[in-house]
């Protein structure tokens, strides 16, 4: 199959008035992002947990306080229950009356954003969130013995450096970016390969991952955790990674 134009990404955007959501849509379309519209908190919650967003917009003005009660249901969510993001950035538009009274959701969203509002305020919001995700695939990471500078594209287990292949490299790459957290196969498969879908060319992935394993570490096979049915993390527990300031592994 050959693949559609590139996107910029994926945006779900939670709106009840129709014309407003067609209109976001519609220029979001026009600037190359796949925008996902949905017009209840339901149907918000259905498009996160199907299609993997890179962003979510949501209206706070929604009846009965059904903003405020996604934006929570996005936070709570268990990864490996309810296959939602907790992580998944967010930009809320609020009416200017609320936001003189509610502050709530400055602590679970990435950014809020006043209505009325201009398409162009909208547009650079979200390309703001996007940098600062992107950005933070950039950060070289320590994970135990294992060192990771994308920035540099080297990686080093104690005191071998490892060449990878470019995807294998892009694969750790991400995986490192959040290492205990658990990837679905899905969202590795997107932001590796640019393919979407359920489990498209999961075998790939797979494959991927498994000569990942044995690059790292050929013996003990430490890291790259397989989830079975779900996807891949890099470790267990988070007291073994740290960021590394520039510089790399030049203490070493």
């Amino acid at each position: 199959m050959i693949p559609g134009p590139q996107h910029l990404a994926t945006i779900v955007i939670c709106e009840h008035e129709e014309a407003t959501l067609d209109l976001l849509c519609g220029r979001l379309a026009e600037d190359r992002f796949e925008p996902l519209p949905a017009a209840s908190a339901e149907e918000a919650l259905r498009l996160c947990r199907h299609h993997l967003p890179d962003l979510l917009v949501v209206d706070l003005g929604l009846p009965d306080g059904a903003g405020h009660d996604l934006l929570r249901r996005i936070r709570e969510a268990h990864w490996l229950r309810t296959q939602i993001d907790p992580y998944l950035p967010v930009l809320v538009l609020r009416p200017r009356a609320e936001g003189q009274e509610d502050r709530g959701p400055d602590l679970i969203a990435d950014d809020l954003l006043d209505k009325p509002f201009t398409y162009d305020d909208l547009r650079s919001r979200i390309e703001a969130i996007l940098r600062r995700r992107h950005g933070r695939l950039d950060r070289p990471v320590r994970v135990g013995e294992l060192l990771v500078d994308p920035g540099r594209r080297k990686v080093i287990v104690g005191d071998r450096e490892v060449r990878l292949a470019k995807k294998e490299f892009t694969l750790l790459r991400v995986l490192a970016s959040d290492p205990t957290r658990v990837f679905a196969k899905e969202e590795l498969l997107r932001d590796v390969w640019g393919l979407r879908g359920p489990a498209a060319k999961a075998r790939t992935l797979d494959s991927h991952a498994s000569r990942l394993r044995r690059k790292l570490d050929p013996v003990g096979r430490r890291f790259v955790l397989n989830c079975w049915g779900i996807g891949y993390r890099l470790i267990d527990s988070v007291e073994e990674t740290e960021p590394v300031a520039d510089g790399g592994d030049e203490d070493r």
